[in-house]
């Protein structure tokens, strides 16, 4: 896989086990990368491995007045150098392949499940750890990847030159294979150490991340409250919280580091004590001596690939087990497709709550709790519900009488749309923003006129920066901060009508403006979406009276279905959600009403008999 063939057209199902399979996974994925970077870092090692023997071999000669041997050594050290470079210079190029497209196959996958689960993921996982994920960890896992490669090219070019060594200067050579896996071994008793010590800051880092993410999205609401410096100084605490566990770490490393350096010195002290001795008494000769020296001497540079290997492992492993964490989650059952499939029509009904929404009809959905509110809207997106919601079999949401967690996620979506109570909007212009997959039955223009967004053209038409007052070319800041709630729950509320889907389900639409723009916008959506069924979840008078059909769910099951004005009169429990009736305004209002329905009964049952 080349960066130019970006993005995988199928990034394959990862094994999300564990953090461990996961990387071994990747690695699986990327075997003829890593074997060509194998391949170009055994050139390098080898070529930086074979310098010593041309600088041996020219040292010698000129000791023996050797015209010969010297030339030989000069296009050793010149065969050895353009190994050395063509090495180093293929071997940059295929690991730093091999980092971008493990980095791109994980943001891919990351990037699927995002789109799979939709609001459900930060209702499973915390919003700052699917950062941490999407960002620094992406990075660390790509690390990893790349770095086995190289590590696996050290290690072969130290048996090579270990054994090199022993054949071509036993008695110097012996002491050198037996002091080189030594060294190699000696930073394993440290490393459990500085493992627990990075996690520790990772963990810092995400706290401190998640905190960071939550600010800046609540920084309006902080702003209104007076809340930005105590939020301020609780980021401050966790930010040196991370530096003093970043600090502990780097410690540990550095100590790590000194071993890697101090070993091979005191290797290299031994080797020139025993070999100064072996030479004056004849049995190596001054260019051997001089070979076994550089050659040790070069052997730190891919020992320190232990070191990095160790650290990469290290600090990937963890990120890989969050990973693997976020890749675990489901919207349906694993093993499901993703195969392009006819969308079911009809009506939608719910098992857990009863609640049945007719083909082509505005439905009101009145909950007299908020939380209940917002599962039924993911649940009625195709979610399967969570324990608190009833047994898993009967809580597949069915449009048409087929299970909606069932069909594939392509199909699910083109049937069911659902906009949360907090919809994002995404940074670029408005055109931009609107340009979503849609049936083309709805222009841009009849979305904003529905959503009674006139003011916030007018706003954008003002702040436009090409000169001309286009709206549609007016840059949206991320998450739309330029706006207010009112705007933004309207844009996105356009946005949602302009793709025209069969079910649409809209959970507080218009929680955010006042009462004549929701009245116009109720008006709007009914006569936008005439003939194609719609669910809005809302307890709002404005909104409820534009409805078709009304049904009041009480405690997790639906307790009265009607129009807005005939549940007022006869379902007190609705009239106390709509018009936030306290019990005791409420408890007067029940019993004359109970008294008016016993007489209409009975005048009822007396004008049959008669």
């Amino acid at each position: 896989m080349q960066i130019k063939d970006l993005p995988y057209h199928d990034p394959g199902e990862p094994d999300v086990r564990s953090g461990g399979r996961f990387l071994l996974w990747l690695g699986r994925n990327q075997l003829g990368g890593q074997v060509r970077a194998m391949g170009w870092g055994l050139l390098h090692q080898l070529g930086v491995a074979g310098l010593p023997l041309g600088v041996g071999i020219a040292v010698q000669s000129v000791v023996d007045r050797s015209g010969k041997g010297l030339a030989l050594g000069a296009g050793l050290l010149v065969l050895m150098g353009v190994a050395l470079a063509l090495g180093d210079t293929m071997l940059h190029r295929v690991a730093v392949t091999n980092w971008i497209t493990a980095a791109a196959r994980v943001q891919q996958l990351l990037a699927r499940r995002t789109a799979e689960l939709g609001a459900a993921l930060t209702r499973r996982v915390a919003a700052g750890e699917v950062v941490a994920v999407s960002t620094g960890d992406v990075e660390k896992i790509g690390w990893f990847v790349e770095a086995l490669s190289r590590f696996a090219a050290a290690v072969l070019a130290l048996v090579v030159v270990c054994v090199g060594l022993v054949v071509y200067q036993p008695a110097l050579g012996v002491v050198v294979a037996v002091g080189v896996p030594a060294l190699a071994l000696a930073v394993l008793p440290l490393l459990p150490r500085a493992t627990a010590r990075a996690d520790v800051q990772r963990e810092k880092a995400g706290r401190a991340t998640e905190l960071a993410s939550d600010t800046v999205a609540g920084l309006r609401v902080l702003r209104g409250i007076g809340g930005e410096e105590l939020f301020l100084g609780r980021y401050r605490e966790a930010s040196q919280e991370v530096r003093k566990a970043a600090v502990r770490s780097a410690r540990m490393w550095a100590l790590i580091a000194a071993v890697q350096v101090l070993l091979p010195g005191l290797l290299l002290v031994a080797v020139v004590w025993y070999g100064a001795g072996l030479a004056r008494q004849g049995t190596v000769t001054v260019g051997e001596l001089v070979t076994v020296y550089s050659a040790v001497t070069l052997l730190m540079y891919p020992l320190r690939h232990f070191e990095e290997i160790a650290m990469a492992y290290s600090f990937s492993k963890p990120s890989a087990k969050r990973a693997a964490r976020v890749l675990a989650l489901r919207r349906t059952a694993p093993g499901d497709g993703q195969e392009a499939a006819q969308s079911p029509t009809g009506d939608l009904y719910d098992p857990v709550t009863g609640l049945l929404a007719p083909s082509g009809v505005f439905t009101a959905v009145v909950c007299g709790d908020p939380d209940l509110a917002g599962r039924l809207a993911e649940r009625l997106g195709g979610h399967p519900a969570g324990a608190q919601d009833g047994a898993e079999k009967l809580a597949s949401v069915r449009l048409g009488g087929v299970a909606l967690d069932e069909l594939p996620l392509i199909a699910a979506r083109s049937s069911v749309l659902v906009q949360d109570k907090d919809p994002v909007l995404l940074s670029g212009t408005l055109r931009e923003l609107l340009d979503v997959p849609a049936s083309g039955k709805v222009s841009a223009a009849e979305a904003l006129d529905a959503a009674q967004c006139t003011d916030v053209l007018a706003a954008l038409a003002q702040a436009s920066a090409t000169g001309d007052g286009d709206p549609m070319e007016t840059r949206i800041t991320e998450r739309g901060r330029s706006l207010s709630g009112g705007q933004r729950q309207r844009l996105a509320l356009a946005r949602s009508l302009v793709t025209d889907h069969e079910v649409l389900v809209l959970d507080e639409p218009t929680s955010a403006v006042d009462s004549h723009t929701e009245a116009r916008v109720a008006a709007g959506v009914s006569r936008l979406r005439s003939g194609r069924t719609t669910v809005v979840l809302a307890s709002s008078p404005l909104l409820l009276d534009q409805a078709e059909r009304v049904v009041f769910v009480h405690d997790g099951t639906v307790a009265a279905v009607g129009d807005h004005r005939e549940l007022l009169r006869t379902e007190p429990r609705y009239r106390a959600v709509v018009t936030r009736e306290t019990d005791d305004e409420a408890a007067p209002d029940a019993r004359i009403h109970e008294l008016s329905a016993r007489e209409t009964t009975v005048r009822e049952e007396i004008e049959e008999s008669a």
